[in-house]
């Protein structure tokens, strides 16, 4: 199945060109709210509680690292005028290595196409298909052309394919 994103002028034409069509060859236009069927789904709740046990268990593990990089630096702060320089020089690497760790560690975790957002991913992937299959049945049981999300942009999520005019446009654009 494919989803197609339209804007709101593609989608007047289609609506447009539907009303304007004859009575026999009524096209057939459905939408649905997905942001409500996914909220109702026990799927996304399971999904939204291994994603909430996953961020508890990298929070635990960042707080930790954050107090190691905590008690290193105030022990360096309490003896560093009885170290040696070199003894210093090691101790201030040491605490610039665990705080790149640390930030390390947020960005792999918590930063654009971190381990959060592929999880969320991979967690609602199988909600997502569970929907796209339910409204591919409905819209071929009750005969459908057309269905639309209404809870984002205008997004055709079913389209029969009966009004594919691909191989034509293709043939006219590349000649005989």
């Amino acid at each position: 199945m494919k989803i197609i994103k339209i804007n709101a002028y593609i989608f007047s034409l289609i609506v447009l060109f539907s009303a304007s069509s004859s009575v026999s060859a009524q096209t057939k236009v459905g939408y649905i709210d997905s942001k409500r069927i996914v909220e109702s789904m026990q799927e996304t709740q399971d999904a939204k509680s291994r994603l909430d046990n996953l961020v508890s268990q990298w929070q635990s593990e960042l707080t930790q690292l954050q107090d190691s990089l905590k008690i290193m630096k105030d022990d360096y702060e309490n003896k560093k005028l009885i170290l040696t320089d070199q003894l210093k020089s090691q101790i201030e690497q040491d605490i610039k290595t665990l705080s790149t760790e640390i930030e390390n560690f947020k960005i792999q975790k918590f930063g654009e196409n971190g381990e959060y957002f592929q999880k969320q991913v991979e967690f609602m992937k199988p909600v997502h298909d569970k929907i796209f299959s339910a409204i591919q049945q409905v819209a071929r049981e009750e005969d459908f052309d057309y269905v639309f999300d209404r809870s984002s942009e205008i997004l055709l999520l079913y389209v029969n394919e009966r009004y594919d005019i691909t191989a034509k446009v293709q043939e006219l654009v590349n000649g005989p």
